[in-house]
């Protein structure tokens, strides 16, 4: 095999495992993900659940790669995380209600024992709200003007971000997610 023989397969590869992940992120919107099975993964996807198998092992290791897929998905510039880039996140996830269904889903599911995601979840929620105590803090200071200290609210924050999402995907019509956010952040500004 020569080096661009190499790379044409490893190029199809990559390619393929993004075609499982998005018929991932389909069926586990659908049915959530213990409803969700390798073979319908593989069927909407085109293969058989072998040729899914070479690419990823088990239902496990694809649901860790779907859900570092949608991390990939919304990463904010390093360093460069403000919170009008977070109210351009919000309005980005407005446009795809596929992914934030399958987030959402994956989320609620994963607060039960046992449940695959749950460390990831539990690790992230950690990373997430540092981030916002750092987001906060470099927009006000160590005290927000409603005398919260960044570390107090930033659960807040989180909490109101994803808040939103149950909403919105519930009564699209009736949840204005990004401007509800938008108010949010109007809110955090008040003294």
């Amino acid at each position: 095999m020569t080096y661009g023989d190499a790379m044409t397969t490893r190029a199809r590869s990559a390619e393929r495992r993004a075609e499982i992940l998005r018929a991932a992120v389909e069926v586990i919107a659908g049915r959530g993900y213990r409803g969700a099975s390798l073979a319908a993964v593989a069927e909407r996807a085109g293969l058989t659940q072998q040729g899914l198998l070479h690419h990823f092992p088990n239902k496990e290791a694809l649901l860790v790669a779907v859900l570092e897929e949608r991390d990939r998905w919304d990463a904010l510039p390093a360093g460069g995380l403000r919170l009008d880039l977070l109210a351009s996140l919000v309005e980005y996830n407005a446009t795809r209600p596929g992914i934030v269904q399958t987030f959402s889903a994956l989320l609620g599911e994963s607060v039960t024992e046992g449940h695959p995601a749950r460390a990831y979840f539990a690790e992230r929620y950690g990373r997430v709200r540092g981030s916002m105590a750092e987001l906060l803090r470099a927009e006000y200071g160590d005290r927000l003007p409603s005398g919260l200290a960044p570390e107090r609210a930033a659960p807040l924050m989180v909490a109101v971000l994803d808040g939103l999402q149950y909403q919105w995907l519930l009564d699209p019509e009736s949840v204005d997610m990004p401007g509800a956010f938008r108010d949010f952040l109007t809110l955090l500004g008040e003294s």
